[in-house]
């Protein structure tokens, strides 16, 4: 058994696929995606459905590692915001070098911040930089960066 993939329902995806490729490095995994008819209506239990998008691989695992598939459908529900505290899925996280840099990098590329950036001390000594973000369509994205004790 290994972990394949996490799938995000964009209103747009190749905007936001384009905003994890440069703001993020992911890769495009192709083909692109595009189903529909009977099968998929069955499986997902949406009458008339369409669905396409993209796979991209997440950083650092090479090859075969994960990825992130974005996706949107021809008929989409309206969403609540996502919000750190709610029950569910509510972001992805990126360790990354300079959390301030990539927090600029976010914003210049349509993204926006939800806090601050913070440093906390684990019970190991260990510290950890971080902050959260939105993605241009609201998503939650956690940026960190770890030092040893």
């Amino acid at each position: 058994m290994r972990y394949v993939h996490t799938n995000l329902i964009a209103k747009d995806w190749r905007r936001l696929a384009d905003f994890y490729i440069n703001v993020f490095g992911c890769v495009p995994v192709p083909p692109e995606r595009h189903y529909e008819g009977e099968d998929l209506e069955r499986a997902t239990g949406i009458e008339g459905a369409i669905l396409e998008g993209v796979h991209l691989r997440l950083p650092g695992w090479g090859e075969e590692g994960p990825t992130l598939e974005i996706f949107s459908y021809n008929n989409l529900q309206e969403s609540l915001p996502v919000a750190v505290n709610r029950p569910g899925y509510t972001h992805i996280a990126f360790e990354v070098a300079d959390v301030a840099a990539i927090r600029r990098k976010v914003i210049a590329h349509g993204g926006s911040a939800v806090g601050d950036i913070v440093t906390l001390t684990a019970r190991n000594g260990a510290k950890v930089t971080w902050c959260y973000m939105r993605d241009p369509e609201g998503n939650m994205i956690e940026l960190q960066r770890w030092s040893k004790p």
